[in-house]
């Protein structure tokens, strides 16, 4: 049963069009990825779906109500990390747990901050600010203030693309097992321009063709079992054959029924 909706989504930048026709559903503590080219309308879409921005037409719901503004329970994780530099990265993580548990005492909030703070790494680095830690520990700071809230939807708007590839792979590790040790299902949108961190973490992909007015490929179900690691995945025949039926949607823009699994 779907939880997240888009259903019939278009977006226009003036004369511009970037988005035409977007229909996505997720059920729920579904893994979702979108990957496309840089360019190519997926911040957008993300921006859509979480109720940062509003389409020109169609809709987004959310356990069957529609979105206005920002979608309650729901954190996300950007590129650029986001923090607010004058604070502390334990500070960083309380300004999403506050008004996440209205009710708490400020012990609460902190020891809430301090446990994901610890979950992802940083148990010794709660008094830092961001310019005294490295790109991968911000972007540490953004995941923990994400989860932290206890969300039930999580929006990725490419949470890795600045990050050198061996950093890069840690945190993909520690995104899924967060994921997976949630009290509750988080139910997952991601963006991304890189099909192996989709295939590395997703229960499902799409690909957005280039645009202008972009559309949404069907979806590519990713059938192999959990925990994956990116070597197995260089050699698994199912993950070859996603990474080369993915890499044929990306490049022509089109894609023979024949060679998709589409979801219904």
């Amino acid at each position: 049963m779907s939880f997240l909706s888009l259903t019939n989504i278009a977006k226009s930048f003036g004369p511009r069009s970037i988005l035409h026709n977007i229909n996505l559903s997720l059920a729920e503590g579904e893994f979702v990825s979108i990957v496309g080219a840089s360019a190519s309308g997926k911040t957008t879409l993300v921006k859509i779906a979480s109720g940062l921005i509003q389409p020109d037409s169609g809709t987004v719901t959310v356990g069957g109500q529609s979105v206005a503004g920002f979608v309650a329970e729901a954190g996300m994780v950007f590129q650029n990390y986001s923090l607010l530099p004058w604070l502390s990265a334990l500070e960083n993580v309380r300004l999403a747990v506050e008004p996440a548990f209205p009710q708490w005492t400020k012990a609460q909030h902190t020891a809430q901050a301090i446990k994901y703070l610890e979950m992802v790494g940083l148990g010794k680095a709660v008094r830092k600010t961001p310019a005294q830690l490295s790109g991968g520990m911000r972007q540490r700071v953004a995941i923990a203030r994400a989860f932290a809230a206890e969300p039930r939807i999580l929006f990725l708007d490419e949470p890795f693309g600045a990050l050198d590839a061996l950093t890069r792979a840690t945190l993909q590790q520690e995104l899924a097992t967060l994921c997976g040790a949630a009290g509750r299902p988080v139910t997952t949108l991601m963006i991304t321009n890189s099909v192996e961190e989709a295939i590395l973490l997703s229960d499902r992909i799409h690909a957005l063709g280039r645009g202008p007015g972009a559309t949404l490929s069907p979806g590519f179900t990713v059938e192999l079992s959990r925990p994956r690691s990116a070597g197995l995945l260089m050699h698994d025949t199912e993950a070859v054959s996603l990474r080369h039926r993915l890499a044929e949607f990306l490049t022509s823009g089109a894609i023979a029924p024949a060679l998709v699994k589409e979801v219904a």
